[in-house]
């Protein structure tokens, strides 16, 4: 088998959503200390557990998000598409947390901007496997 073009778009989306995750994380810092909820709490203000349920529920997401799109960028040789789903899903969280911050109930539509290129690329990479097996 060739090696897969464009890997380094993989790499390069992998590392805008680490660093994603990391700037949700400090606005959690931001949250704990603008509302006086000091660690260890995990409870406290809206406004913290807001921050809080954000970044917790992306990183959630990632445990699935980043294996998919490896997955789906070598078993399908679309390293490209993967990158480009994978902007999708980082759209898709910004959206999430400027939604979820202000109301949690309006959060269903970045939930899902994120959640439909990640379950594509996990079905994608699953029927790319599928086909090296049987090809």
């Amino acid at each position: 088998m060739e090696p897969v073009e464009h890997l380094e778009y993989v790499a390069i989306v992998t590392g805008l959503v680490l660093l994603q995750l990391f700037w949700f994380s400090l606005q959690v810092g931001k949250a704990r200390e603008a509302h006086k909820c000091p660690a260890p709490a995990m409870s406290g203000p809206p406004e913290f557990e807001r921050a809080y349920r954000v970044h917790m529920n992306t990183l959630e997401q990632l445990v699935i998000l980043i294996p998919s799109m490896w997955m789906f960028a070598y078993f399908t040789e679309q390293a490209d598409v993967a990158a480009s789903l994978g902007i999708v899903f980082i759209v898709g969280r910004l959206l999430y947390r400027s939604t979820y911050m202000a109301d949690p109930a309006s959060r269903t539509i970045g939930f899902m901007v994120g959640f439909v290129p990640m379950m594509i690329m996990l079905v994608g990479s699953m029927i790319g496997a599928g086909m090296k097996l049987i090809g």
